[in-house]
């Protein structure tokens, strides 16, 4: 069974990155900010694999209209022998703590609406979306949510949802994200039973039973010994060394330090400050916002983190690359973004398991 993946709010493209790599064909990108979709393209430049019907920086917004619609895809609607899935990530700072948390009426919020009337409108036969935990978690927005996926079983679906944290699958930062998946009932049958986190690595139980260490005091160029117990494959460090960020094309990406006294005076591992948070290496990141409000400083450097270790910190392959005319503040803004690639390869691992077996099981 041919399965096509239609890919919104794409961003540079981590999401994208896992379902392609557990097996999906991504037919179509669709990315309104030209500059995410360029770097998209620029960081898949000796991929052989070009989706089908190209790559849009139209809105959104377009896609529901049928006659655009029919335009841009006027074999859509043949799927006899396919499967049809959405992917998705709308831009959730009006959901977030972090964020503006403007909620549904934020210019960023309305753009999940968006999301699910497309969904709603075009019936894929499964789809994923990808948010923030606040959406899920926060009574302010929770009703929103609610009212988002009573649309959904409304239009066919049946519905699965989870918090999931970017550790428990390998990625080097605590980060949580929103999963949620439709299976169009019409398609699949009405008793269904689908598990999010069939290829987690770790559990949070074990990540924090581990001898994680808490602050050392800031040495330039400083060696501290690994610690034992604990668990090296998500640590910082690790990453860098993987990675080879020193050496990665976006290595010296960096935002130049204006008061490197004021940087070394925070310990290794300090990540308790409000704007300035020191990583330390033998321990994961807190988090992979390196907006304005969030500064992240090298371990043992006197300096912020390069573009290449922020990728690190995403979980990105080596060869992940954004191209060298972006400014520095657009290259980190599309890093931060994006959902951490370890995260994306394991849910889109389990959709595809998901659906082999119960393709297997109808025999077809």
């Amino acid at each position: 069974m041919d399965v096509e993946v239609f890919s919104f709010f794409s961003g540079l493209g981590f999401l994208d990155l896992g379902f392609e790599n557990a097996g999906f064909n991504i037919v179509f990108v669709n990315e309104h900010d030209e500059r995410f979709l360029r770097a998209y393209q620029y960081a898949r430049r000796n991929n052989v694999h070009i989706p089908v019907y190209g790559y849009s920086h139209e809105d959104v917004r377009a896609y529901l209209a049928d006659e655009f619609w029919q335009a841009s895809f006027p074999n859509y609607n043949h799927r006899e022998k396919k499967l049809i899935g959405f992917i998705g990530g709308p831009p959730c700072p009006d959901f977030s703590a972090a964020g503006k948390n403007e909620g549904e009426d934020g210019e960023n919020g309305q753009l999940t609406s968006i999301y699910v009337e497309l969904i709603t409108k075009r019936l894929p036969d499964f789809f994923v979306l990808e948010n923030v935990k606040g959406l899920y978690q926060t009574k302010k927005h929770k009703k929103f949510y609610e009212r988002m996926k009573r649309k959904l079983y409304h239009a066919g679906y049946s519905l699965f949802d989870s918090i999931e944290n970017a550790l428990e699958y390998g990625a080097p930062q605590y980060r949580d994200r929103l999963i949620l998946v439709g299976f169009k009932r019409s398609r699949f049958g009405r008793n269904l039973h689908f598990e999010i986190g069939q290829h987690r690595l770790y559990t949070l139980e074990n990540i924090n039973a581990a001898n994680w260490p808490t602050v050392s005091p800031f040495v330039e160029n400083g060696e501290i010994e690994q610690p034992e117990g604990i668990i090296e494959e998500l640590t910082v460090e690790h990453w860098f060394r993987q990675n080879n960020v020193l050496n990665h094309p976006n290595g010296h990406d960096i935002f130049a330090v204006k008061s490197v006294q004021r940087f070394n005076t925070i310990p290794e591992g300090d990540s308790g400050g409000k704007s300035f948070k020191r990583l330390h290496r033998w321990r994961y990141s807190p988090t992979a916002a390196y907006g304005n409000n969030e500064v992240h400083l090298h371990p043992y450097l006197p300096r912020r983190l390069s573009v290449a270790e922020a990728l690190a910190v995403q979980s990105l392959p080596a060869d992940f690359e954004l191209p060298v005319d972006l400014s520095l503040s657009a290259k980190f803004k599309m890093v931060g973004n994006g959902v951490p690639y370890l995260l994306a390869l394991g849910i889109a691992k389990d959709l595809n398991d998901w659906l082999r077996a119960f393709f297997h099981r109808i025999g077809e």
